[in-house]
């Protein structure tokens, strides 16, 4: 058995473990940004074996260059995406937020009366 034979490669963007809707990026982001365990990602994610996320590190290790630039995109487009939800977030997080600055301020007025 190849390595490769763990992913199902859709794109140059988009790498999931074979099986899953998971994409290696999730796996490697627990592994080298939070540095988790092997044996927390498996709990972290409950379709994903552990065989699987020691082949998806040992896919990393092998291909770092290419898994890093990989990486490096998504971390990009996350932070495009969370740059544009900010900007125009739904109406209901609006509401939200305009109810919890309501009762903080109610808390912080009640707090000097």
């Amino acid at each position: 058995m190849q390595i490769e034979d763990y992913f199902n490669f859709l794109s140059e963007d988009d790498i999931r473990i074979k099986g899953t809707r998971i994409g290696i990026e999730s796996v490697l982001y627990e592994y080298i940004y939070k540095n988790k365990t092997p044996e927390e990602i498996d709990q972290r994610f409950h379709t994903v074996t552990l065989e699987q996320v020691y082949a998806t590190i040992l896919y990393f290790l092998q291909n770092q260059q290419k898994v890093s630039a990989y990486l490096a995109d998504y971390l990009e487009y996350c932070r495009k995406a969370r740059e544009e939800y900010e900007k125009n977030p739904p109406p209901v997080v609006l509401r939200l937020r305009k109810i919890l600055a309501e009762r903080e301020s109610e808390k912080y007025a009640a707090t000097f009366s």
